[in-house]
């Protein structure tokens, strides 16, 4: 049954929200790996990156609505995943580090290639998690929030999010819009070094509008380092120096998978230069959608990302998709996407023209691209 309005009745019952528990069948996965050892180890890779793109193709697409104006408190079975996956993640990587560090049975390579899928773990669903939780209001959620970022040392990702990415993402100020023409393995390295330093003066600033000092305890900077370096201190705990550079190793992933997908969700789309460094409003169109049941079932609906950037506190089961009127579409969900940017060959061939149409469509009378391409458009103001 659907309203007149258009929007599905929602449904709060647990069995509603299953779908968005996949996430926790790949805990038990990450155990079987490090027990059976040898080729086993890269399961994680597998089913995170192939299984759920097979099933997307028998699952097929979800383009159906929830009312956006639903109570939170008939979220709570969908909330709830995402509330306690930061003690399961904690258990599980420092669980398998102890208990394959003494294994017998994992060798070098098998302690490197079950590492990496740890960090798909922690990238793929830890830093999404953590991405929902920073957005809401609830203290406890952004605690939350900044634990699972803190076991992937990527805590300053929070700050560079909230201040610096939807304020001003699709201009030359947001170092994850990739650029258009612009390989992953450019933007890998320039996003590492660009975001750490934009979040760092964004809260410098906010301090500043307060008269504080980079140097207190009201900059978040100092939790996301006090947490960091606890997270490090357990894995010397737990493994010595092979432990640490086990940590180091999954977190390394993480970070590759995070800005993996920044790169893909708003490659070569640009916000319009208004002139004397205005731009226009950030719409739905500046963010590639997909609407692949499976995948986003998989990462709570991350990819209905035009949506999420037109209302970033909306929570994910009331995330709405668009056509293809609305909002530029990915031709696969986010596991073949990010797959496909491994090789800047086959993803300028895949998303050039469609890059060139989305000008098209809604850009016409902008003739000269150059200034976007390149990034050299007037900073906003």
């Amino acid at each position: 049954m659907t309203p007149s309005n258009g929007f599905k009745v929602f449904r709060s019952e647990f069995r509603y929200a299953l779908p968005f528990w996949l996430s926790l069948c790949l805990i038990p996965i990450a155990w079987v790996s490090a027990v059976l050892g040898g080729w086993w180890v890269l399961l994680l890779p597998v089913c995170t990156w192939y299984l759920f793109s097979i099933i997307d193709g028998f699952a097929g697409l979800n383009e159906a609505n929830e009312d956006p104006e639903t109570e939170d408190s008939q979220l709570f079975w969908y909330r709830m995943i995402t509330l306690i996956w930061a003690p399961l993640q904690f258990v599980t990587i420092f669980g398998i580090m102890a208990y394959a560090i003494q294994a017998d049975h994992l060798g070098g390579w098998e302690l490197v290639g079950l590492f990496i899928g740890i960090g798909v773990i922690s990238g793929t669903i830890g830093i999404n998690y953590s991405h929902e939780l920073m957005h809401q209001k609830p203290k406890f959620e952004r605690a939350m929030a900044d634990c699972l970022l803190a076991m992937t040392l990527y805590s300053h990702f929070r700050s560079e999010h909230l201040l610096v990415h939807h304020k001003y993402v699709g201009t030359p100020k947001d170092p994850v819009t990739a650029k258009f023409n612009e390989g992953f393995y450019r933007f890998f390295p320039r996003v590492l070094r660009e975001s750490f330093w934009s979040a760092i003066k964004a809260e410098k600033q906010m301090l500043a509008r307060k008269n504080k000092g980079f140097w207190t305890l009201s900059n978040p900077f100092m939790l996301y380092w006090a947490l960091q370096i606890t997270f490090l201190a357990l894995a010397i705990f737990i493994g010595g120096w092979l432990g640490l550079a086990l940590f180091l190793w999954q977190a390394f992933w993480a970070i590759f998978q995070l800005e993996l997908v920044n790169y893909v969700e708003h490659y070569g789309l640009t916000r319009k230069h208004l002139g004397d460094g205005k731009y226009e409003h950030v719409k739905p169109h500046h963010s590639w959608n997909a609407a692949h049941k499976a995948s986003n079932w998989l990462l709570i609906n991350l990819q209905r990302h035009s949506d999420h950037h037109y209302k970033p506190n909306r929570r994910f089961p009331l995330l709405q998709t668009y056509d293809d009127a609305e909002a530029p579409q990915l031709p696969f969900g986010y596991p073949i996407m990010t797959l496909v940017a491994l090789s800047p060959t086959l993803w300028r061939r895949v998303m050039n023209p469609r890059v060139r149409r989305w000008r098209s469509m809604y850009y016409p009378e902008i003739s000269d691209w150059l200034p976007y391409n390149k990034g050299r458009n007037p900073l906003p103001r």
